[in-house]
């Protein structure tokens, strides 16, 4: 329910509107002549609007002056009509399309709220708000933004002339709940053979490379990733806007940096990779690859920095391969394609391809090796594969994550580190083999 459709007798839609506006200002007049401390603001606001209420020329009916209490709360202290949204555990995701039309994800369905702004203007403050604190900003010459929620929840903002039908806002939760292997087994996301191989690639520290689309949580994945990480080695983490949440103790997080109003100051996540390597990491973690700062990555990977965890976008194994590739080029080196492809091929070991399958649920599809070169190509090889065997009527898919039967050439390493893992991991029939020889 929000004031516009519970305004009193007596009183129109129109009215209540003004009356919000109204102790909006008097209470934003009031914080920035007191200024309490963060801790305090919530206590100062509920006094200054017994205060307000007392003053008003007509009694409000408790139901409108709780609900009149709520709204300007989130509007003064929170991010306006959509704080509900953020405070709901069940949604994931939150979009605004403009004023008028806000979405939200739960369960992994998209679905279409009542709630709206009441114009272009609200939306521009509750993006200020967000971003101010960080030292970004976002105008008519910059009208893209990233960000993050003191929470940790990733935001991307976009207003006119680049967003035609008014500001946009898109803000992928952060969960408090930190998801762990256990946790994502139970979901359905990967088996206990993948987890317990994935462990062992982690603590080998093979360079590791999570592929996937949008929203097919590859931060998530890349979070239980590092979880596993001996919390005796030194982690720099590199993003845009960081939302990693790794446990141990020994983390660095770095954070990329856009050019003041002067156009200076850039911090690049490239910048960021470059100096890491300075800073005597055991263990590399970027975010997301998305440019020049790839050829860094590889780079690094080739020259002893191993067990560096990275994602990028793409929707198969060998589709990660050619945007890697991309990427490289992106450096603005004039390398040949095969010398590209022997640094790739020499610096990463595994690709985990995750995705979001119909129906919202998140999977790995894929565990594949990076096997090396023949000729010019990047040889490929699935160790596990998801095999989809059909859809129920309500749309979700179903099927089987299973070993491929192929062992991965890296296997002595992790033999060599202590890990013997036995042939049925890899979905190999022992007896089989006996027989066929």
């Amino acid at each position: 329910m929000s004031l516009l459709s519970s305004a009193p007798a007596g009183f129109s839609a129109a009215d209540m509107v003004k009356l919000k506006r109204f102790i909006i200002e008097n209470l934003t007049r009031e914080l920035e002549a007191e200024n309490p401390p963060r801790e305090r603001q919530q206590a100062f606001i509920d006094q200054k609007l017994v205060e307000i209420f007392s003053r008003l020329p007509t009694n409000l009916p408790d139901s409108i002056r709780q609900q009149v209490t709520k709204e300007v709360v989130n509007d003064v202290l929170g991010f306006g009509p959509i704080q509900p949204l953020l405070d709901d555990p069940d949604v994931s995701e939150v979009m605004v399309n403009g004023p008028k039309s806000i979405y939200v994800e739960k369960n992994g369905q998209l679905s279409k709220t009542g709630i709206t702004f009441e114009n272009n203007e609200q939306v521009l403050r509750v993006i200020d708000r967000i971003i101010l604190p960080l030292g970004r900003r976002i105008d008519a010459e910059t009208p893209t933004v990233d960000a993050r929620l003191p929470d940790g929840s990733r935001v991307n903002a976009v207003i006119p002339p680049v967003a035609i039908d008014g500001p946009s806002i898109t803000i992928r939760k952060f969960r408090k709940d930190k998801l762990n292997v256990q946790q994502l087994i139970e979901f359905g996301s990967l088996t206990p053979a993948m987890a317990e191989f994935l462990r062992a690639c982690v603590l080998c520290r093979l360079n590791i490379v999570v592929s996937g689309g949008t929203g097919s949580g590859k931060t998530t994945l890349l979070n239980v990733l590092s979880g596993m990480i001996p919390v005796t080695e030194r982690i720099i983490t590199i993003e845009d806007a960081a939302e990693l949440q790794l446990q141990q103790d020994h983390v660095l997080r770095l954070e990329t940096r856009p050019a003041n109003l002067e156009g200076k100051g850039m911090v690049t996540i490239r910048d960021l990779v470059r100096n890491a390597l300075r800073m005597r990491p055991d263990r590399i973690i970027v975010g997301e690859c998305r440019g020049g700062e790839t050829f860094d990555m590889l780079q690094a990977m080739n020259t002893g920095h191993d067990g560096s965890l990275t994602t990028l976008h793409a929707n198969t194994p060998r589709d990660a391969l050619s945007r890697l590739e991309t990427m490289v080029m992106m450096a603005g080196l004039d390398l040949p394609i095969k010398v590209i492809r022997q640094q790739v091929s020499s610096a990463v070991d595994l690709i985990i391809q995750q995705t979001r399958l119909q129906g919202g649920e998140r999977k790995i599809v894929a565990i594949t090796e990076v096997a090396g070169m023949e000729g010019d190509t990047i040889v490929l090889t699935d160790i596990f594969r998801f095999e989809q065997t059909g859809v129920t009527p309500a749309g979700k898919v179903i099927g089987q994550i299973k070993p491929t039967g192929i062992r991965p050439l890296f296997g002595p390493r992790l033999e060599s580190a202590g890990f013997k893992l036995g042939a049925e991991l890899f979905g190999i029939n022992m007896g089989d083999a006996a027989r066929r020889r």
